[in-house]
């Protein structure tokens, strides 16, 4: 998927003739030396290189991760991680000095959103994923953007109010996910004797408590709202339990790249300097959502200092 990001062409200067231009560039390279014959994207970070080369920014967006990243009524992916994304990619564009950046859109899920950042498939990973320190020997993550936690989703008649309730019972998750290891870490604890399924995406994991094959499906609570919210059954689940799991959510970008982090760092920073992250929170969290969902997820006290942090504003935090 595609998608070109248009913004205002900056005049052309006029073409100078071939022996002229001939000319200015001989003299320059005899005042500059070996500066001149640096390639385009010298000095830059390899995934700042590459982008300023193809002008081209990899976004990674997940199908049924609301509010964060699915896709519309017109199967075009939206949400706030790829609002997010949107505002690293105008900074992107300010420090590779071009403002007419295109996105391509990749696909991914919870099983190979790592890998396709790591394998340089995607540029960002824009989606609903935990920053761990397991996860960060792999990959860079941005500042904190959500604060979830893995709890369970079963049907509203269901006698499970704690994960205790599903002794010997069936639970899936989606494979590749925080939740699934939280799942096997409170199964060993409590010698529940689970059968921990796996699904290949949320979507996926929510058809099966639909079908009758699982009696629970662990994920982030937030998502679990979200799917709820999305198929519009209220009347048919519940959300349920403690906390098994803290989940703080982040942008993935390529490990090791200093040059991208600060790129990262900027974006989120100004737009908390700014006062935008707040209404943007709003208005995929509180607001109806373009897919006609309302989810009224008031951000966190956690989540608002964290955002307090980021601002660099007269009358900011810092």
């Amino acid at each position: 998927m595609h998608r070109a990001r248009w913004r205002p062409i900056r005049a052309e200067v006029p073409l100078l003739s071939t022996r002229l231009l001939s000319a200015c560039l001989l003299a320059a390279s005899l005042l500059a030396g070996p500066a001149l014959a640096q390639p385009a994207g010298e000095g830059l970070s390899p995934t700042l290189a590459n982008i300023k080369a193809t002008h081209t920014v990899r976004i990674g967006y997940r199908e049924s991760s609301p509010p964060f990243s699915f896709l519309d009524h017109s199967n075009r992916p939206i949400g706030y991680s790829l609002e997010l994304c949107d505002a690293i990619v105008d900074e992107i564009g300010a420090e590779v000095d071009d403002a007419n950046l295109k996105i391509d859109y990749v696909k991914v899920t919870s099983d190979d959103r790592i890998p396709a950042v790591v394998d340089k498939k995607i540029d960002l990973e824009c989606g609903s994923t935990t920053a761990n320190s397991e996860r960060g020997r792999l990959v860079a993550f941005s500042p904190l953007m959500f604060v979830a936690g893995t709890k369970l989703m079963v049907p509203k008649a269901s006698g499970v109010n704690q994960v205790a309730d599903l002794k010997g019972k069936t639970v899936v998750v989606t494979k590749g996910t925080t939740n699934e290891q939280a799942m096997h870490n409170v199964d060993a604890k409590q010698q529940l004797g689970l059968n921990i399924v796996t699904a290949g995406d949320h979507e996926q994991s929510y058809q099966m408590l639909v079908d009758g094959k699982a009696d629970a499906f662990a994920t982030d609570d937030i998502l679990l709202y979200g799917l709820i919210a999305r198929h519009k059954s209220q009347d048919k689940f519940r959300v349920t339990g403690d906390y098994l799991s803290y989940d703080p959510y982040g942008i993935m970008y390529r490990k090791g790249e200093p040059q991208m982090k600060d790129v990262v760092e900027r974006a989120f920073r100004k737009l908390a300097s700014n006062r935008d992250i707040i209404p943007l929170y709003n208005k995929w969290f509180v607001a109806r959502l373009p897919t006609g969902e309302k989810l009224n997820v008031a951000l966190s006290p956690q989540l608002e200092e964290a955002f307090k942090a980021l601002d660099d504003s007269a009358g900011g935090a810092n």
